[in-house]
């Protein structure tokens, strides 16, 4: 298997991007990532993307052609390729691109992830979401996602491993760093007072512990990592990509307050990259409700079960605490949510900090990030780990 890298990144602006379509955003994110690797696009010969619901935000199936199409690839005749993974569709794809060059059946792949959402109603938006979780024994009884994370952020209180702040300060720590992000969605750094007076969604859960609605588009290219200084002296390398899963339905899990798919994910993607936890700088997690924040620190091996929200609470996750910073882009929370962009987003996110570009939110001498995506409630998982040359 060959060693790859990234050579390439791209990121549209996250938000409610009214004026733009889905496949604009796409062209966007790509185009951009071609550019940043030095590339004239022809070079490229396989695309993934990841995306989890085109066909009922923007009544669009068959999205893999379409982008192929309208980035002038399908002139080429390359092979498109679009993954679906619920919230984990980004990372999933990332992983499959990072196995297509690594066992030498494709040399330069672009990864892109793209999701437009707004252009539905909040309740047909919701209606999408619930869906990855067990239409037929969650959704199909009245469970919502956002009340099967209640449900674990009841757990995880009544047992003791958190508290009701500590949850909320998940959020401020995205809304910190999301300030500092000029692609964000959010760009306001919020009190803990204002998440937990926030207006209520699920109980324990307000407002301000969910991820908002959002249109965007991010990109990255891959190539062997004995080439890539052919291209740009800015790369990095892909130590690692491990995804594990679980069972679709919550209450089939004898432990709702840990995914045991991070777990394991984490476990194999450590052992992979030869590094343990301690040496990860800068984590993306999967913060679409604040409580799996509190759950990914705990599962990623960063601190230990009920440690999570003091270390939130305290700081300690912050880009120049000194210890391993957390969600520097804003994370979900801050930086938006468009599903099928968020684990594609991560990458260009930690390719950034290991470049030294992430300007104000810069993590001082990052040598190894990890992104963590996470599809439904913990029922698809990839953890990948990237590493500064």
């Amino acid at each position: 298997m060959r060693d790859v890298a990234i050579v390439g990144i791209g990121a549209t602006q996250f938000g409610e991007l009214w004026n733009n379509s889905f496949r604009s955003l796409g062209i966007e994110a790509g185009s951009r990532a071609i550019e940043d690797a030095n590339l004239s696009g022809d070079e490229i010969d396989a695309l993934y993307i990841g995306n989890m619901s085109a066909g009922r935000f923007i009544s669009q199936q068959h999205i893999d052609a379409l982008i192929a199409d309208y980035s002038g690839m399908a002139t080429n005749h390359i092979p498109a390729t679009r993954v679906e993974a619920g919230g984990a569709s980004g990372g999933v794809a990332f992983r499959e691109a990072v196995i297509a060059v690594a066992s030498g059946l494709h040399d330069t792949v672009m990864v892109g992830g793209a999701e437009k959402m707004t252009d539905l109603d909040d309740a047909s938006i919701n209606s999408v979401m619930d869906a990855t979780a067990d239409a037929e024994w969650e959704a199909g009884m009245g469970l919502t996602l956002t009340s099967l994370y209640a449900i674990i952020a009841r757990r995880m209180m009544f047992e003791g491993t958190v508290t009701r702040e500590g949850i909320a300060s998940v959020a401020v720590n995205s809304h910190f760093h999301g300030a500092l992000n000029p692609g964000a969605q959010f760009r306001k750094a919020i009190p803990i007072e204002t998440v937990l007076k926030s207006g209520p969604v699920a109980e324990p859960l307000g407002v301000f512990d969910c991820a908002p609605i959002t249109d965007g588009a991010a990109a990255v290219i891959l190539c062997p990592l004995e080439d890539a200084k052919k291209y740009t002296d800015k790369y990095v390398k892909v130590s690692a990509t491990s995804q594990a899963s679980d069972t679709l339905a919550l209450f089939q899990r004898p432990d709702i307050t840990t995914f045991e798919a991070t777990r394991v994910a984490a476990k194999k993607a450590y052992e992979m990259a030869g590094i343990t936890p301690k040496d990860i700088n800068v984590a993306e997690i999967h913060d679409d409700y604040t409580v799996s924040g509190i759950m990914a620190l705990q599962d990623l091996g960063f601190y230990k079960k009920g440690e999570a929200g003091n270390a939130f609470l305290n700081g300690e996750t912050h880009f120049d605490a000194g210890k391993v910073a957390i969600n520097t882009s804003g994370g979900l929370k801050a930086r938006g949510y468009p599903v099928g962009a968020s684990g594609v987003a991560q990458i260009v996110e930690i390719t950034e900090q290991l470049r030294g570009t992430a300007e104000k939110r810069q993590v001082k001498n990052a040598k190894y990030g990890l992104a963590q995506s996470v599809g439904g409630t913990g029922s698809a998982v990839t953890v990948s780990i990237l590493e500064a040359i």
